[in-house]
C-alpha cells in the first residue's frame, strides 16, 4: 500500500509529479495557511507532511500523527516547527537552506538600497500626480551608499552574501554574530566583528538576519532604536517577530530612526491599513526574500528529496536535530 502525504498548499507541477509517482497525495486546496481542525484530522494517518512557514506543528498536533516519518517544510527557517518534540517522536524535519541565500541577500539590499535613494516613495509621488515642479537642491535627496556603515546582524550564509555586495558599493561593514569567524574569513569578507552594542550605535543601516528564539524574539525594540543613530535605518528580511512592530512605528513616526525597510512582519500578511503602511519613510515587501522563480522552484526539489529521504527512514539532505 501506498505511504500517504499531506500538503498545506500546493507545490510546483513537477514537485507533485513525483510526489504523486509514489505516494498517496493530498493537497489542501482550502484555507491558506491551513486550519489546526483541518491539519490535524489529516495528520493523523499520513507518513509524510510538506508544510510552509506560516503552518504551526506544535506538540500537540504531532501528539495525533500516528504514522508520520517526515516533516518536510518549504523554507530556511524551522521556528514554526517544534523540534526538539520531533526528535523525541522519532521524526525528521528537512528544511531548505543554502538555495535562497543569493535570492534572500538580493532583497535586503534592494531594500537598502530603496530605503536610502527613496525609490517607491518617488514611484508613489509620480502615481498619485504629486511631481508637479523638477526638484531643486535640497528637494527630495536621498543618500550615498558609499562610506556608510553596514552593520550585519548575523553573519551566516544570507549575512555573508549581503556583505559582498555591500562591498561593491564601498560601504564599511561590520558584524555581530554568535559566534566570531576566522580572522582570514573576516578579511575576504571586508568585515569587521564588533558587539552588539556598538553594532546599532555606529551603524548607518542595520540589517538583520537572525532566526526567532527566545533571545532574539523583539530585540529590536524602542530601547535599541534610541540606541541608533537617528539618521539610521534597520532593514529585516529574516523574522517579523525579531522586531517590536509598535516600537518601530514609534521610532519611525518620532523620527528616533531614519527609516527601514522590511520584507517580513510580527503578523502576516499585513492589511492596508497596518500603521507601517502610512508612513513614508519605511519600504515594505509582500516576504519575498526567495521569491525568484530560480529559487523558487530548487526549494521546491529540495523539500521533495528531504520527505523522500525522511519517509524511508533516512536523514534529509537539509535536516534539523535528527
Amino acid at each position: 500500500m501506498r505511504k500517504k502525504v499531506f500538503l498545506t498548499r500546493a507545490l510546483h507541477d513537477f514537485a507533485l509529479k513525483e510526489l504523486k509517482k509514489k505516494y498517496q497525495v493530498e493537497v489542501n486546496s482550502g484555507k491558506i495557511p491551513v486550519p489546526q481542525t483541518k491539519l490535524r484530522s489529516k495528520i493523523k494517518d499520513v507518513d509524510g507532511l510538506i508544510c510552509f512557514p506560516y503552518d504551526n506543528i506544535n506538540k500537540e498536533t504531532m501528539d495525533l500523527a500516528e504514522n508520520l516519518k517526515v516533516i518536510s517544510t518549504y523554507s530556511v527557517g524551522f521556528d514554526h516547527i517544534d523540534t526538539k518534540y520531533a526528535k523525541e517522536k522519532k521524526i525528521r524535519v528537512g528544511y531548505t537552506p543554502e538555495v535562497l541565500t543569493d535570492a534572500t541577500a538580493d532583497l535586503a539590499f534592494s531594500l537598502l538600497l530603496d530605503a536610502l535613494r527613496r525609490v517607491s516613495e518617488g514611484d508613489k509621488i509620480i502615481r498619485n500626480g504629486k511631481w508637479k515642479v523638477i526638484y531643486g537642491a535640497y528637494d527630495y535627496v536621498g543618500l550615498d551608499l558609499r562610506g556608510k556603515t553596514l552593520g550585519i546582524l548575523g553573519l551566516g550564509r544570507i549575512g555573508k552574501a549581503l556583505a559582498k555586495r555591500a562591498k561593491a558599493f564601498d560601504m564599511k561593514i561590520i558584524y555581530h554574530n554568535r559566534n566570531r569567524i576566522s580572522k582570514s574569513k573576516e578579511k575576504s569578507l571586508g568585515v569587521k566583528y564588533v558587539s552588539f552594542e556598538r553594532l546599532i550605535s555606529q551603524s548607518d543601516v542595520v540589517s538583520v538576519h537572525v532566526p526567532h528564539t527566545k533571545e532574539t524574539d523583539k530585540m529590536f525594540n524602542i530601547k535599541t532604536f534610541r540606541k541608533m543613530k537617528k539618521t539610521s535605518f534597520l532593514i529585516n528580511t529574516s523574522r517579523g517577530k525579531v522586531v517590536n512592530e509598535k516600537d518601530l512605528v514609534t521610532a519611525l513616526k518620532k523620527k528616533i530612526i531614519a527609516g527601514a525597510g522590511l520584507d517580513v512582519f510580527e503578523k502576516e500578511p499585513i492589511s492596508k491599513n497596518h500603521p507601517l503602511v502610512k508612513l513614508q519613510n519605511v519600504v515594505l515587501a509582500p516576504h519575498i526574500g526567495s521569491s525568484t522563480k530560480e529559487t523558487r522552484a530548487k526549494m521546491a526539489e529540495i523539500t521533495v528529496k528531504n520527505l523522500n529521504l525522511g519517509i524511508n527512514g533516512k536523514k534529509p539532505i537539509y535536516s534539523v536535530g535528527y
